[in-house]
């Protein structure tokens, strides 16, 4: 009996120290992921039930659509060690120019959207070029650019409101994808499906891939609940999304970036060099990369990024306006540091960029719903951010400590 007792207690030590070093493996991802649900729950209470009704998710990823975007190209950014305080200036001027493309000259959605695309990636060059060949600070440029952007917006609408964007414009921000079969919305359902799926693919594959060089990885059982909570979750909004109008078109777009940042970052050596050059610039010079290359880069595809994404905010509001796009660069660097990202640059993920533009989401909405002024939410947030900077300053010192 006591051989029994000695032998349990030895193996719950043993699972006990696996989970703990795990856990403070990955703190951060998994820190902002207990956030948000326990966000999500304190909201649904707090509002009757009102927070996760179907129209309200739906809401949710039509308004947090253009943020998911920035804060994808913003996370590569930051990873690199710098911020781009541009972004929202470009998302008013890549708006702007769209508007005069298919508004005023009548250009068809199908050449208009490529050529703001263009101009985003020409933006990005821009400040890239400065950066990266001349060596001016990163900040000083997209400081520059949000004041030249921020006037070339105003220069091309003339301080007016451009409206009447075609249909198939529109359809990226305001369209719903749907199909029914006996009354019932199906494609929502299929993209759970699918979803769950892949959750349980790469949660296995990775558990292998980590076993084969003889890397700790959770207990099968927490692997196995881990991947019950996120299967719960997605069948659950997927529902929710089956009883309104279907999955919005702006949720695929979200996807399928995430899925290829996601991919490009884990399993390409362009990927594992934005990481070494956040990490020490000095040791990925020395080790053959071309740093000026990178920061390139990083900076051309916040530029693509965020003529998607002023795109996506033009369909979604019918219109271009000066005034679009302000403080929308706060919001993306918040959604980053909030979702994990270092602020020396080395660390993120694009899930993490993408569950924190959703804690940062659900703060909006569920302080809303309770009828909080804006100066009240306006403080939470700012307390937000600073928390998960001072969760970042502690994670380091128990790393380094570990």
């Amino acid at each position: 009996m006591n051989t029994i007792r000695q032998l349990v207690k030895g193996n719950i030590r043993q699972y006990g120290n696996t989970i703990r070093q795990l856990v403070k493996g990955n703190i951060r991802q998994y820190g902002m992921i207990i956030a948000l649900i326990f966000l999500v729950i304190y909201f649904q209470i707090s509002t009757n039930g009102v927070l996760l009704t179907s129209v309200n998710i739906t809401n949710l990823i039509n308004q947090q659509g253009y943020i998911l975007i920035m804060a994808i190209g913003m996370m590569l950014v930051i990873i690199t060690g710098y911020v781009d305080l541009s972004i929202g200036s470009v998302v008013a001027a890549t708006a702007a120019i769209a508007a005069v493309l298919m508004i005023d000259n009548g250009i068809p959605v199908m050449i208009g959207i490529p050529i703001v695309l263009m101009v985003g990636a020409l933006i990005g060059c821009w400040h890239g070029f400065f950066i990266s060949a001349i060596n001016i600070p990163p900040f000083i440029v997209t400081l520059s650019g949000m004041l030249i952007f921020r006037g070339v917006c105003q220069s091309i609408l003339a301080g007016e409101t451009k409206a009447g964007f075609p249909e198939a414009f529109l359809y990226i921000s305001k369209g719903f994808v749907s199909y029914e079969v006996m009354g019932m919305e199906i494609i929502s359902l299929l993209l759970g499906a699918g979803i769950i799926i892949l959750v349980i693919f790469m949660e296995f594959k990775g558990r292998r891939s980590k076993q084969k060089y003889n890397l700790e990885v959770l207990p099968i059982y927490l692997s196995i609940a881990k991947i019950t909570v996120i299967s719960i979750v997605v069948a659950f909004f997927a529902y929710s999304l089956s009883n309104d109008k279907g999955v919005p078109a702006i949720l695929f777009i979200v996807l399928g970036l995430a899925a290829f940042y996601s991919f490009l970052m884990k399993s390409t050596v362009l990927g594992r060099h934005i990481y070494a050059v956040g990490g020490n610039q000095d040791a990925a010079r020395l080790s053959g990369i071309s740093v000026a290359k990178i920061k390139f880069f990083v900076f051309v595809n916040m530029g693509v990024l965020a003529a998607l994404a002023g795109m996506v905010i033009a369909a979604r509001l019918t219109s271009a306006s000066p005034r679009i796009g302000v403080g929308y660069e706060l919001d993306a660097i918040a959604a980053c540091y909030v979702g994990g990202a270092s602020t020396s640059g080395g660390i993120g993920t694009i899930v993490g960029g993408i569950i924190g533009a959703l804690v940062m989401g659900i703060l909006n909405m569920g302080m809303s719903l309770m009828g909080m002024p804006i100066d009240s939410q306006n403080i939470i947030k700012g307390l937000v951010l600073i928390a998960a900077v001072c969760f970042d300053i502690y994670a380091k010192k128990k790393s380094a400590a570990a």
